[in-house]
């Protein structure tokens, strides 16, 4: 009996390791730790408000980045949320009335990017803490014409070769995969996806959900690298309360239901970190109402956690103890004659 458990369990963990060379299983997690983020008032390096609308990981320095969707700044903080430096922004010469900054992602070496949703421009910029961002002598891409209050919500760039991915909100939303952008202060026109996803013109509804409001690529995960999975994407939805990971051809391969999460809270910023981690951000309660912690009025950032899984080597050892026990299945039967 102990060794038809021993090759079941091992069996088991030999399909799970099938499993995940083509999904990340958004199903294998679960809410770890929710910290709520420092409110500014305007006197920290001019930043002031931060619903945190957007998040990003920088490995190389192992901190998050977020703005909030007045665009006055960008805020690194710690993975439990303490903040660890600020940098303002400057709009002059952008065209920019609303700075409604809506999507942050990190290139490396201090770089990153933010967008404008209503601009739908995405601005490359070197981070240095207590400075301020020039924005208009910024090298930007624009990804789509000038339009209101339903632009593009996210952007998430690829290690792998460069590329990015972004999402529009709605009406019609929609999700843009670029091989490469091309950053310039005085770029000529608008770039074009290589592959885009979009829903219907009078509704928001793509990949079932109601809206996008962020994307992430699972290039940076280190146990995915050389699988499928690899190449899928987390696409995160603010209105459905849901988060899907997508293969690239838009096919759903797990989810991860936000329903009861922060349940007063607008959850819009998404990004993950080498070791699978999945980090999101929420803006501070905003629907009236009667919770405690309307007297806290800060926004969250919430940590997603996946099980315990053995590592590609430990695989191996388990497959090649699984060997083992055949023989000394085979051996035991011949003993037995």
């Amino acid at each position: 009996m102990t060794i038809k458990l021993l090759i079941a369990a091992l069996l088991a963990c030999s399909g799970t390791a099938a499993h995940a060379a083509t999904s990340f299983d958004l199903g294998n997690y679960a809410v770890s730790s929710t910290y709520a983020l420092d409110a500014f008032n305007g006197t920290s390096g001019g930043l002031s408000g931060l619903e945190a609308s957007a998040v990003t990981y920088a490995k190389d320095r192992g901190t998050l980045f977020f703005v909030g969707d007045e665009g006055t700044g960008v805020v690194e903080i710690s993975l439990t949320g303490q903040t660890v430096g600020s940098m303002s922004f400057d709009w002059a010469n952008t065209g920019s009335s609303k700075h409604d900054t809506e999507g942050l992602t990190y290139l490396g070496n201090g770089q990153l990017v933010v967008t404008e949703e209503r601009l739908q421009n995405a601005y490359r910029f070197n981070y240095t803490a207590g400075t301020t961002a020039s924005l208009g002598s910024a090298a930007y891409v624009s990804v789509g014409p000038t339009i209101g209050n339903i632009g593009i919500e996210g952007i998430s760039y690829d290690p792998r070769n460069g590329g990015f991915v972004t999402v529009k909100q709605d009406d019609p939303a929609q999700l843009s995969i670029f091989n490469s952008l091309s950053f310039s202060t005085s770029p000529a026109a608008d770039a074009v996806a290589n592959v885009q996803f979009t829903g219907p013109a009078s509704s928001s509804s793509l990949f079932g959900l109601l809206s996008l409001s962020d994307v992430q690529t699972l290039a940076p995960v280190d146990a995915l690298a050389g699988t499928a999975a690899a190449d899928n994407l987390l696409v995160l939805s603010l209105d459905s309360r849901k988060l899907i990971e997508i293969d690239r051809l838009g096919n759903i391969k797990s989810s991860f239901d936000l329903t009861g999460i922060l349940a007063h809270n607008g959850i819009e910023g998404l990004t993950v970190d080498e070791k699978g981690t999945i980090y999101l951000v929420a803006e501070q309660i905003q629907d009236g109402s009667n919770v405690p912690f309307d007297l806290n009025p800060k926004s969250q950032l919430i940590v997603l956690s996946a099980a315990a899984v053995p590592e590609p080597a430990t695989y191996a050892m388990l497959l090649a103890g699984l060997g083992l026990v055949g023989a000394a299945v085979r051996r035991r039967k011949l003993a037995m004659r």
